[in-house]
């Protein structure tokens, strides 16, 4: 049985944030992300970042502490199987410190690597991150209330419904072109422990 090798994740610089803003809608808008399970593309349109906020994120990281992960292995990428290593992050992670939990956002893998385990395993080192690195005692996150599958993606990894609820910011572009009027989102919680 071969072993599975440990996830290596480094902050994300700056120079990062084109690359990673085409990870991000690859994975949750347009044909590209059907490749995959992750997609949103019937919920929403347009982009779900862009290398600006990126950008922007990543240097209040740098005084703020929170960060953008990037997953690699000791070689400096995962690769796509039979194709070789890819030319850009295959999967990253949002993480903001609130205190004494952490938030969890922006959880993503290349549609063509989806379902294979990698997200499970990007998110255990996001969570192992927070409590390692910054104390953090639980991890929150929000999802959009209609991706009921990935709701439950999460339940299976420890997250639980805290019962509030957060509108999604209609009008605001930056965020996606909604396709329906109902979208909102639910906060999911999970204590670290161990």
């Amino acid at each position: 049985m071969n072993a599975v090798p440990p996830l290596s994740l480094r902050p994300a610089v700056t120079a990062d944030a084109e690359a990673l803003a085409a990870l991000v809608n690859s994975a949750y808008r347009g044909d590209s992300s059907r490749a995959g399970w992750t997609t949103e593309a019937d919920l929403l349109g347009g982009q779900r970042t862009d290398p600006a906020a990126l950008r922007e994120f990543i240097l209040k990281g740098e005084t703020a502490g929170d960060r953008v992960l990037l997953l690699q292995d000791g070689t400096g990428t995962i690769g796509t199987p039979g194709v070789g290593p890819s030319t850009g992050p295959d999967a990253c992670v949002q993480l903001e410190r609130r205190g004494g939990e952490a938030y969890l956002g922006m959880l993503t893998v290349r549609p063509t690597l989806q379902a294979g385990g990698l997200g499970r395993r990007l998110l255990t080192a996001a969570e192992g991150w927070a409590k390692a690195r910054w104390g953090c005692g639980a991890i929150v996150m929000t999802v959009i209330a209609q991706r009921v599958e990935l709701i439950a993606w999460y339940e299976q990894r420890g997250y639980r419904a805290t019962g509030e609820t957060a509108p999604f910011p209609y009008g605001d572009t930056r965020f996606g072109e909604p396709r329906r009027p109902d979208l909102g989102f639910v906060v999911l919680r999970k204590a670290l422990t161990g």
